[in-house]
């Protein structure tokens, strides 16, 4: 089967953001936090990164304590119309304390509070994720890009299963299911970066 030239670049620029990165002491994790103390639940940066060209935004948090593989996770989101337009969440990226990819998940509404929408739709929003950014880290901005383009594919089936998940999980109590705190996760999956990297041959 045929390389596909999309994903090997992808990939290139990603294994590129993590050896530069490495050659000055530094990973994904730390140039995001720069040295920030770390509390659960906080944004970091601040403010989120936003791209007013691309309408990506992302912000990194944690849950504390850090689960054993996993320090926490980069939420990816798009606003298509602008920084005052409605922000729809496409997925998360999760990172262990060495800033290694660990997994993609999916989330429901109320975790983000996100504008939604529906599958098709947040799928057609994958390729506007494009963080051309200096702040906290260039080399960061352009991983975190080069993570949902090699795998967007998986991305949108983690899409898909989102709504399907909505739209099969049991309530009791009439709260509506994109509200319900006992679906948190809606769908997951687990991704090494160095075997996908020698999946494409690279």
């Amino acid at each position: 089967m045929p390389v596909d030239d999309d994903l090997v670049r992808a990939a290139q620029e990603a294994l590129f953001c993590e050896q530069v990165l490495s050659k000055g002491g530094e990973t994904v994790l730390r140039a995001t936090l720069r040295d920030a103390p770390v509390a659960a639940w906080t944004h970091y940066p601040a403010n989120d990164v936003f791209d007013p060209v691309s309408g990506g935004q992302w912000y990194y948090h944690c849950h504390l304590p850090p689960e054993e593989a996993e320090h926490g996770h980069f939420h990816c989101f798009v606003r298509p119309d602008g920084k005052d337009g409605p922000v729809h969440h496409l997925v998360a990226v999760g990172v262990d304390a060495h800033g290694r990819l660990q997994r993609l998940f999916t989330v429901n509404q109320w975790v983000v509070g996100d504008t939604w929408l529906d599958a098709e739709p947040s799928i057609a929003l994958l390729e506007r994720f494009d963080m051309q950014m200096p702040q906290p880290s260039y080399l960061a901005n352009r991983w975190l890009t080069a993570v949902l383009r090699l795998y967007g594919a998986e991305i949108a089936t983690l899409i898909r299963q989102r709504d399907v998940a909505l739209a099969t999980h049991p309530t009791t109590d009439g709260t509506p299911v994109r509200e319900d705190r006992a679906l948190e996760v809606t769908s997951e999956l687990r991704v090494d970066l160095m075997a996908r990297v020698k999946d494409l041959g690279l």
